[in-house]
């Protein structure tokens, strides 16, 4: 769901909808959401006991950093593009799907079929990633010049619940 509400963010960004970006998000967000998880089973609880001390952190910084960069370049006609290249989109897929590595140790626990478990979980990011930027450029088409500061301001906040929720201080 955080996948889908960072493409619902980046339509919002898009003065004109291309169906390449929401291709670029799509499998920007499925693979890493399917990686992650074969990650976390091939490596085990070896990595989640390095990593699980500060995934939320790394996810926050990620996004709070990406969502002052959208709020901050609201309005530059010159940079759409920039919005998809490989830095942001991969910055952006980490951010995401980096508790997702503690997924795959749970695999590996309860005797999931891996293959199939990934398939699945990329799929679905994927088609999640695909629409939601066609659901961002729809409401960003309506919202104008405030859907990328909206975009930006709502990348903060999902930073800020992924930190709190880690923190125990937030459970939804």
């Amino acid at each position: 769901m955080d996948a889908f509400a960072v493409s619902i963010c980046k339509g919002l960004a898009l003065r004109e909808m291309k169906w390449r970006y929401a291709l670029i998000c799509g499998l920007y967000f499925g693979i890493f959401q399917a990686v992650m998880p074969g990650i976390g089973y091939l490596l085990g609880s070896r990595l989640m006991t390095i990593i699980a001390d500060f995934d939320h952190w790394i996810a926050f910084v990620l996004l709070f950093l990406i969502g002052l960069k959208m709020i901050k370049e609201a309005g530059d006609d010159d940079r759409e593009d920039s919005n998809f290249d490989v830095n942001t989109m991969l910055l952006l897929a980490v951010a995401t799907s980096i508790d997702a590595l503690a997924v795959g140790i749970s695999f590996a626990v309860l005797k999931v079929n891996v293959l199939l478990a990934v398939l699945i979980i990329g799929a679905t990011t994927f088609a999640f990633g695909f629409a939601g930027v066609k659901i961002g450029n729809i409401c960003g088409t309506r919202l104008k010049l405030g859907a990328e500061r909206l975009g930006g301001v709502i990348l903060i906040l999902i930073g800020t619940k992924i930190l709190l929720e880690h923190l125990g201080i937030l459970s939804l």
